[in-house]
C-alpha cells in the first residue's frame, strides 16, 4: 500500500511538482527509504476542499499515516524513520544540527537590500563551516552514508544556488572545494533527480519574496 504525500504543485502549473524544500525533504526520504507513495500535489493559492478538510492550516507537506495527515517535515521524517527504520537515516545526535542555520541566513542575504548588512558575510560564515565539517568528516555529514541531515539540506542548497545566481548573480566561492564536492554529491543521486522542482519554479517561487 502507497504512502499518501500531499505537496506543493508549481506555480501555474498543477501537475508538476512545486519548488518546496520541505516537501522535497520528505520525498527524498522516501525515495532513499524505498516507500512507495502517492503524490498529491497541491495548487497552494487556490487549495483543494479535501486538502483544507485534512488539514485545516493549509500548509504542505502532509502524509496520510494510519488514516491521519500529518503536517511538518521534521516530525513527518521522525515518523518515517520509526515506522521504516531500513535503511537508517538517523545521524548521529552531534551532527544533526550541521548546517541548520544556512537556510535562514541564505533567506535573509537574499531579500537584502543593503550591501552592508552584513548578510552577505553571515552565509559565508555558516558555508565555511560546513566546508571545514565536510573536510573532517566527509563526504556527506555524517562521514560515508547519507542521513537526514543531508536530506534536509539539499533542497536547501537547492534554492540557494538557484535564487542567488538569478537574484544577485551570487555563487558559492570556488575556494568551499568540500562543500562544492558534498553539493554536487546530493545533487547527483537520483532520489534528488527525481524530487527537485525545476530551475524556473524555483525562481518563480521566490520572486514575490525578493520584491516585497
Amino acid at each position: 500500500m502507497a504512502l499518501e504525500i500531499a505537496a506543493k504543485a508549481a506555480a501555474g502549473a498543477p501537475d508538476i511538482l512545486g519548488d518546496c524544500p520541505f516537501s522535497q525533504r520528505v520525498l527524498l526520504t522516501l525515495e532513499e527509504k524505498k516507500i512507495p507513495y502517492k503524490a498529491h500535489l497541491i495548487n497552494v493559492s487556490d487549495k483543494p476542499q479535501w486538502f483544507l478538510g485534512v488539514n485545516p492550516e493549509g500548509k504542505v507537506p502532509v502524509v496520510k499515516v494510519d488514516d491521519k495527515w500529518v503536517p511538518d517535515s521534521d516530525v513527518i521524517v521522525g515518523i518515517l524513520e520509526e515506522k521504516y527504520p531500513e535503511p537508517s537515516l538517523t545521524p548521529p545526535p552531534e551532527f544533526a544540527s550541521v548546517g541548520s542555520k544556512i537556510f535562514g541566513a541564505f533567506v535573509k542575504f537574499l531579500k537584502s537590500k543593503d550591501p552592508n548588512d552584513g548578510s552577505e558575510q553571515a552565509l559565508l560564515d555558516e558555508l565555511k563551516a560546513l566546508d571545514e565539517h565536510l573536510k573532517a568528516h566527509g563526504p556527506y555529514i555524517a562521514g560515508e552514508k547519507i542521513t537526514a541531515v543531508d536530506l534536509s539540506l539539499a533542497p536547501k542548497l537547492y534554492h540557494l544556488d538557484v535564487a542567488l545566481g538569478h537574484f544577485k548573480n551570487w555563487t558559492v566561492p570556488e575556494n568551499l572545494t568540500h562543500f562544492h564536492n558534498y553539493k554536487k554529491l546530493l545533487f547527483s543521486r537520483e532520489s534528488f533527480e527525481k524530487t527537485k522542482a525545476s530551475k524556473e519554479h524555483v525562481i518563480a517561487g521566490w520572486e514575490p519574496k525578493v520584491n516585497a
